[in-house]
């Protein structure tokens, strides 16, 4: 298999080829140098810049504020989980009901955006770990440690394998499960134009690898708990 050398590739020659490098999110050195402020005064001008390529008139009410509203969504909304700042804490709680089985968290919404196209794609995450001795975490910390990895750009393999690596440090436990159903609009939306396929991640680690217990988590996803 021919391997690729990146520094010699254009975007072209990679062409829809998804090209993955590292479990973590690529950010340069000077990252975190500029403010908030600072990055969205930069990312509305060239976003500006963007829409007048396209030919639109941004004296137009409906547009002239356009580049403002992008610059400030990327920077505190659907991208604020590159700041670290924003990590959430997972403080860890005794476990005073010596509970040992196995803990689901399932359908929590995932909404994050392709890094190849900075399209959405939407879907759930269903995640599972099982205590190894008298600590736990709270459950909504689950859903924002879900929630703070969606918030960058990504590609679904490398959320997968995030999520499950902050999981087992914060729950000081092997045995986690991330499984991950989501619809890519990169697909939907262009290219193949395909609006029925989802695409499916998973990882397993330590208890989840046998197969049993995995089969159990998998039928814990598959249970019908919907609350009126």
């Amino acid at each position: 298999m021919k391997t690729l050398d990146l520094d010699k590739i254009t975007a072209e020659e990679i062409g829809e080829d998804h090209i993955g490098t590292s479990v973590q999110t690529p950010l340069r050195d000077d990252a975190f140098d500029k403010s908030d402020e600072e990055k969205i005064e930069i990312i509305q001008e060239h976003f500006a810049e963007i829409m007048k390529a396209l030919g639109l008139d941004l004296e137009d009410d409906s547009l002239k504020g356009t580049p403002y509203r992008v610059a400030k969504m990327y920077v505190k909304e659907i991208f604020e989980g590159l700041n670290p700042k924003n990590k959430p804490v997972a403080r860890q709680f005794s476990n005073n009901y010596d509970y040992s089985g196995m803990l689901v968290e399932k359908n929590i919404q995932v909404t994050s955006f392709c890094e190849h196209h900075f399209l959405p794609f939407i879907g759930k995450a269903h995640v599972a770990y099982i205590p190894s001795g008298k600590k736990v975490i709270g459950l909504s910390k689950i859903n924002r440690i879900v929630d703070y990895y969606s918030r960058r750009p990504q590609v679904q393999e490398r959320l997968t394998l995030q999520i499950a690596d902050e999981l087992q440090g914060a729950l000081e436990t092997e045995d986690v499960a991330v499984f991950i159903d989501s619809k890519h609009l990169c697909v939907s939306t262009r290219g193949i134009k395909d609006h029925s396929s989802t695409t499916i991640t998973a990882e397993y680690r330590g208890a989840f690898q046998n197969e049993d217990t995995q089969q159990k988590f998998i039928d814990y996803i598959k249970t019908d708990t919907q609350i009126d």
